[in-house]
């Protein structure tokens, strides 16, 4: 499992916690202008937390993420981005008969052409003013991406150390919120990565095409 967290020049600090709760891996996250001066070092990730308009000046990162804005579908047909969150942070009431929860089946099935990935964030309910209305658009968005096959991340977004959870914590949030498979859910962001790095490596062609020499 890796976990995403956004730190504020306490890197130390978060990978102190991350030990006691038995998290191996963690993936730093930093707006676009700190990710191009944060040092990168070797054994860690590093994430952008990207606006819509600044996924084309991004390169060499292992995780592109964008949180909820109005621009949604165009960042799901981008191509660009890698996993949308807090979908469920939204200001408008919801509907009479379904949740205004920032997902439908027709940006479900770009999502899942475009293989990007709809996170949960542990973090989101715990700092919200209204978790009943947040975990009830969790489970919504859960059942629509169960529907159309759209991977699914349960992540803590940390942004300071107390606020992450360890494995079991995030298991049962997912069981929680309606995501079936919980382990699948907490590996995806580890997958994504990998793949991610396969396709920035000077021998990579193409999915399904090896460079043999």
């Amino acid at each position: 499992m890796i976990d995403v967290i956004f730190p504020k020049n306490n890197e130390n600090e978060f990978l102190n916690v991350a030990e006691k709760l038995g998290i191996k891996k963690l993936c730093f996250a930093y707006p676009l202008k700190e990710f191009n001066k944060v040092e990168k070092k070797p054994g860690f990730f590093y994430a952008v937390v990207a606006e819509p308009d600044e996924l084309r000046k991004i390169k060499h990162a292992d995780l592109v993420i964008v949180k909820n804005s109005p621009g949604n579908r165009a960042v799901f047909e981008s191509k660009k981005a890698d996993m949308l969150f807090e979908l469920e942070n939204n200001p408008v009431n919801d509907f009479m008969h379904h949740r205004n929860s920032g997902l439908n089946q027709v940006l479900c099935a770009i999502a899942h052409k475009n293989k990007v990935v709809v996170a949960f964030s542990f973090n989101s309910i715990l700092n919200s003013r209204e978790p009943a209305r947040e975990l009830g658009r969790m489970m919504q968005n859960a059942m629509l991406c169960r529907k159309y096959k759209v991977d699914m991340a349960v992540v803590s977004f940390a942004t300071t150390p107390y606020e992450m959870r360890d494995l079991n914590d995030l298991a049962a949030f997912a069981r929680l919120i309606g995501v079936q498979n919980a382990k699948h859910s907490l590996n995806v962001i580890q997958q994504k990565i990998l793949s991610n790095r396969k396709k920035q490596s000077p021998n990579y062609i193409q999915e399904g095409v090896k460079l043999v020499r």
